[in-house]
C-alpha cells in the first residue's frame, strides 16, 4: 500500500461535478493499493496516517498529528502510484490491485480512520475525479507499507 500524504489548510475532490468530499485543515491522500495487500497493511497505514507528527504545536515545531489537532482526512484511490515507467514512456500498471481488492481495501482504511475518530471525505472509486488543496508548508510525504 502506497500513499502520497500533503498536509494542507483545505482539499475537495469533484465527481462530474459533484463535491463528493471536501476537508479543511487536515491531510489529503492519495492512495494506491498493491495487489499483495491486506487488512494487515491496511491497520499500518490507518494507524500511520492518524498518528503521523506533521503538525505544528505552539512553539512553531513539527510535533502534532492529525488526531491532536483535530483534523480531517481526505483519501481519493489513485491506482497509479504502483505506475512503473523503468521501461519505455507508457507506464505499466501490474503492481496494482484489481479492482475489486483495491475498492475493499480502500474502503476499509476509510473506516479505519474513521474508527480512530477522524472525520474522513472521499473520493469515487474508478471515476475521473479533480483533487484541488492547498498544499500547507508545503509539507508532502510518501509512505509505503511494510
Amino acid at each position: 500500500m502506497r500513499a502520497l500524504v500533503q498536509r494542507v489548510s483545505e482539499a475537495k475532490v469533484t465527481v462530474a461535478g459533484e463535491i463528493t468530499g471536501q476537508i479543511g485543515p487536515g491531510l489529503m491522500v492519495l492512495l494506491g493499493v498493491g495487489h499483495d495487500d491486506t487488512s494487515k497493511q491496511v491497520a499500518w497505514m490507518a494507524e500511520k496516517l492518524v498518528g503521523l507528527r506533521i503538525f505544528d504545536d505552539p512553539v512553531g515545531k513539527m510535533n502534532l498529528s492529525l488526531a491532536d489537532m483535530g483534523g480531517a482526512m481526505l483519501v481519493v484511490s489513485q491506482f497509479t502510484l504502483f505506475g512503473d515507467c523503468k521501461k519505455g514512456k507508457r507506464p505499466g500498471f501490474t503492481g496494482a490491485a484489481p479492482p475489486d481488492l483495491a475498492v475493499e481495501l480502500y474502503q476499509e482504511l476509510v473506516e479505519a480512520v474513521r474508527q480512530r475518530g477522524i472525520e474522513v471525505g472521499t473520493g469515487k472509486f474508478r471515476h475521473h475525479m479533480e483533487v484541488a488543496l492547498v498544499n500547507d508548508g508545503p509539507v508532502t510525504l510518501w509512505l509505503e507499507t511494510p
